[in-house]
């Protein structure tokens, strides 16, 4: 187990209980010490490499990756990926985005380096324990590049511009509004204070990114183009969207249908472009094995539609009748207003809109009439202290009158994650003490 030295009295509290695990390695940060139960990280990796030992167990494409989802609808799952699939779903040494084709060997990537050998260089500014970060940064490994990443443990938008400009960083990596939010308002604070000339892509993936934000940032960074991926841990490469300076914006939550992707009914019959009908995204081709030791919700993710197995993650979406997905949301946290299905997302995103809300996130208060109503969270705007009859206007000038807020409980903050998702549970019961609903 290797941990870093902030967390040394936390794993102290529960290595008692995980007896199988035979050594434990501490990443001191300067100041702290190493517990006398551990040994030091640096002085083990530092030994000179005749001293390293390579296991007899050879390596498989079978051998498992597992990544752990974020757990905001739910407790955290550990997604099991084959190597060799993992390796595939994300590109194989390629990347479509960028129109590099897959590797046919290590050879021949190694032989698409310029003479320097520098690679592709990708900033990932959110966590590497989820998807979004963890997956682009082997993307640039396996293009032969190298994975920058920030020095502080919290979000710094001063810190990530200094950090792009130092390192000729090509491609950021964000998680949607919590980190495009405050870069764009860093940038009209301070537009010509970094050169970002070699920024040439900037990829979100896990969160709605409004395209009201992405227009902002192609304003200050009109050579850059902004890839809104559509992906979760566990269903890799459902869609894509890209904005480029002078081109029509893309709609908020629109993309391009994945190749391996389609939108099923929850009986496993096809939705048809254009249809109007609503249901489950599915993606196929390379996905998981499953969740570890967990065979109820894997079998609730992991579906056979048409004699083929697929990834099922619970978002609901429509085609349309061009063929672009246009994405509603996560069923775990729908809202049933009076028999109206109403997803979070995009009542979230027509709050986000108005320009005294910073961020905000929608729940459902049970209601005993309609059996709930929905609750608009609110973190202000700084010196702005917005109010419900205006909210729910706006909200009706953009969606379906029933789709506005009956009820906004103003927050200090919202309080995303470092990878940007919202804990919704904690949040709706915030909601329901603050508006005695209990």
């Amino acid at each position: 187990m290797v941990f870093h030295s902030t967390f040394a009295g936390l794993v102290d509290q529960v290595r008692a209980g995980l007896p199988r695990v035979k050594r434990w390695y501490c990443v001191v940060e300067s100041g702290d010490m190493v517990p006398t139960w551990a040994q030091d990280y640096d002085a083990v990796v530092g030994r000179d490499a005749a001293h390293r030992v390579e296991g007899p167990w050879g390596r498989s494409g079978d051998d498992l990756l597992l990544l752990y989802t974020g757990g905001t609808t739910g407790m955290p799952k550990g997604v099991m990926w084959r190597q060799d699939d993992l390796f595939n779903v994300v590109g194989a040494g390629g990347n479509v985005a960028l129109g590099i084709p897959p590797g046919e060997s290590v050879e021949e990537l190694v032989g698409r380096l310029d003479p320097a050998g520098r690679g592709l260089v990708v900033l990932s500014a959110c966590p590497l324990m989820h998807g979004t970060g963890q997956f682009t940064s082997l993307i640039a490994m396996n293009l032969g590049g190298a994975a920058v990443t920030l020095p502080s443990r919290s979000f710094d938008v001063g810190e990530l511009f200094a950090s792009i400009e130092r390192h000729r960083v090509q491609t950021l990596v964000i998680v949607g509004q919590a980190f495009a939010g405050p870069m764009l308002e860093y940038l009209n604070s301070n537009p010509q204070r970094h050169d970002l000339s070699s920024l040439i892509m900037i990829t979100s993936s896990g969160v709605m990114w409004s395209q009201e934000n992405k227009d902002g940032l192609l304003r200050h960074l009109p050579h850059v183009m902004l890839f809104d991926s559509y992906g979760s841990s566990e269903a890799v490469g459902m869609g894509g969207s890209i904005s480029r300076a002078g081109e029509t914006a893309t709609k908020t939550a629109t993309f391009a249908l994945g190749p391996t992707c389609a939108v099923f009914t929850e009986d496993g019959r096809r939705v048809a472009a254009g249809s109007g009908e609503r249901g489950l995204v599915a993606v196929g081709g390379f996905i998981p094995m499953g969740y570890y030791r967990d065979e109820v919700k894997s079998a609730q993710t992991f579906r056979i539609f048409e004699g083929q197995r697929w990834s099922v993650p619970g978002d609901w979406a429509e085609i349309a009748a061009d063929g672009s997905l246009i994405l509603l949301g996560r069923g775990s946290v729908c809202i049933n207003t009076g028999g109206e299905k109403v997803f979070p997302e995009e009542v979230e995103e027509a709050l986000k809109k108005h320009s005294s809300v910073r961020d905000a996130v929608a729940v459902g208060i049970p209601d005993d009439r309609f059996g709930e109503t929905i609750c608009a969270v609110v973190e202000a705007a700084p010196g702005e202290a917005p109010d419900l009859a205006t909210l729910s206007d706006h909200v009706k000038s953009h969606l379906a009158a029933y789709k506005a807020p009956r009820h906004l409980v103003l927050i200090d903050t919202i309080g995303r994650a470092p990878n940007g998702k919202v804990d919704y549970k904690r949040l709706k019961t915030h909601a329901i003490e603050r508006l005695g609903k209990g």
